[in-house]
């Protein structure tokens, strides 16, 4: 049997940090001892992990290279280039969920129900993927070994909580304003008021008029799947919402296939839920999305425009799936391999 972990999490105190805690806990992973990382305006702050009252300490070298076989990190991308550096020769293994290095040849990106593989390389530092191409890449991958893919198009329909917890405070505030008559709403987050509106607009704008949030969508799916060459297309879009993130998704397949046999595939799949019975309006929503581990797909049906195309929905939890979770699944994986 495997030895337990001697874990550290950087930026524990974040949102995406909270709920690492969390799940190490209530998926009773092996832990022999945890300490917890963040910034020196957090530090001394105290959470608890199995009943143990921990105090989060400012992260620092040689304290973290004594106490770490793991680090679960969430705490940007400068925090991130450190770590790397660090773990480098140390033995431990850093799974980073920032997207300083998921790009970087070597570095290994990856989703543990689609590509585990991809650990095989042993490197001391894993990338964990976009929140909105980690729910994707299920459903394509399902699918993909199916009928093979030909071209993707997705639109991405994302909660507020994807900016974090300042996101989830400017929609809270600007909806407490509006119902209070307020004319004059604060946004210091997001480029318009996000409060009962919807943005066309994640991240930053390139030279193409794709975003930067966009193209992580089609390249970090390319590399999980193994497919370089793949057509993927994306619209990202900020949504009014608190958790989970939606997706509208097109695929062209290579080989002929019905709506049933998609659906018996997607059902079949590891850490997808299949909510797919639209008479009985039975489909994925962010409201029975939250704090569920698995990628909920429905709505699936033939694209009339297209020959041999299909669409359909898929719903998240952007700070599980998309984040935490994913990133104990690969930990989960580590261990069985270790």
């Amino acid at each position: 049997m495997s030895k337990p972990f001697r874990v550290s999490i950087a930026g524990a105190t974040g949102a995406v940090g909270r709920e690492m805690l969390a799940l190490l806990e209530a998926r009773e992973f092996p832990v022999s001892m945890l300490s917890l990382y963040a910034s020196s305006r957090s530090a001394g702050e105290e959470l608890y992990f199995r009943g143990k009252r921990l105090v989060v300490r400012e992260l620092e070298r040689d304290d973290w290279l004594a106490s770490t076989d793991l680090c679960l990190a969430s705490g940007g991308k400068m925090v991130s280039h450190l770590l790397k550096e660090w773990a480098e020769g140390s033995g431990a293994v850093v799974v980073d969920n920032s997207s300083a290095f998921r790009m970087v040849p070597g570095v290994p990106l990856v989703v543990p129900e689609v590509n585990p593989e991809a650990l095989d390389v042993g490197a001391s530092y894993i990338a964990n993927p976009n929140c909105s191409t980690i729910q994707l890449v299920l459903p394509l991958k399902a699918i993909h070994d199916l009928a093979g893919l030909k071209r993707v198009l997705v639109s991405t329909y994302q909660s507020v909580s994807g900016a974090g917890q300042s996101g989830i405070d400017e929609l809270s505030n600007q909806t407490v304003a509006l119902f209070n008559g307020k004319e004059d709403i604060e946004k210091n987050v997001f480029p318009h008021r996000i409060a009962f509106n919807v943005i066309p607009h994640i991240g930053t704008f390139e030279q193409d008029g794709y975003t930067d949030e966009e193209m992580k969508v089609t390249r970090e799916t390319r590399k999980i799947m193994g497919l370089p060459y793949l057509p993927v297309a994306c619209t990202a879009v900020r949504i009014p919402t608190f958790a989970c993130h939606s997706e509208s998704v097109m695929v062209e397949l290579e080989r002929q296939v019905t709506v049933e046999q998609i659906q018996k595939a997607l059902a079949a799949f590891p850490g997808i839920r299949l909510d797919d019975d639209p008479a009985e309006h039975i489909y994925p929503m962010p409201m029975n999305c939250t704090q569920v581990a698995e990628v909920a797909v429905g709505r699936v049906r033939r694209d009339i425009s297209g020959n041999n195309a299909f669409n359909f929905w898929v719903v998240a939890d952007n700070l599980w799936k998309g984040a935490a979770l994913n990133a104990i699944q690969i930990a989960e994986e580590l261990h069985r391999r270790r």
